[in-house]
């Protein structure tokens, strides 16, 4: 499938979180492996006047460098010492957005997904549903860190965008975003789209 383009991802964040859903991220691995889902659930960072933004009231650190980048790259971070998470730099150099990808549908390499995912637990005993259904879920899953963090998913051979399908705007459920009350009046804002019924979402 072709991928998406430049031109695609330089755009605001909410028109970029809407246009993200039913694409397919794919994560090639060095063994060749292709592993992919189609994305399902997105949040929207709206940069330096965003509460939530890593990038809020123009902060800007080698830990956020990459939002600060062109469009169609990737922002990969790592949260409470524990998870990475993945987002998709939207709009140009000098407007630090992003879009987080919360969750996706596991279409390809489904067996690699649940051995990264199980750790101690059996493989058997993880469901389609719980491989990648949440930030830190998917990056596991695809073996995502920080080494990738900077990616060009246009141009990148181990993580890229491919274009899937659209989905109509009365599929789309709009929401607050998770995880944020310390962000004040913008943990309520309706900033986090999903894929009405879809069982992976988080």
């Amino acid at each position: 499938m072709p991928r998406l383009t430049r031109r695609f991802h330089a755009r605001d964040p909410v028109t970029l979180a809407r246009a993200l859903l039913g694409q397919v991220l794919v994560r090639v691995l060095d063994d060749g492996e292709r592993l992919a889902g189609r994305i399902v659930e997105t949040e929207a960072y709206l940069g330096v006047i965003d509460r939530a933004a890593h990038t809020y009231g123009g902060r800007r650190t080698p830990r956020t460098e990459s939002m600060w980048g062109p469009a169609g790259h990737a922002y990969i971070y790592f949260l409470y010492g524990m998870h990475h998470c993945v987002n998709v730099v939207a709009q140009g150099p000098g407007e630090p957005t992003a879009v987080l990808i919360r969750a996706l549908e596991p279409l390809e390499g489904l067996e690699r997904m649940r051995a990264h995912r199980a750790g101690r637990r059996p493989k058997a005993r993880l469901r389609d549903t719980d491989l990648c259904s949440g930030p830190a879920k998917l990056a596991q899953a695809l073996a995502l860190d920080r080494r990738l963090d900077g990616t060009d998913l246009v141009e990148g051979e181990h993580l890229f965008i491919e274009r899937g399908r659209r989905v109509p705007a009365g599929n789309i459920v709009t929401g607050p975003r998770i995880g944020i009350a310390y962000a004040g009046d913008w943990a309520l804002r309706p900033l986090r789209f999903h894929m009405h019924g879809n069982p992976h979402v988080s």
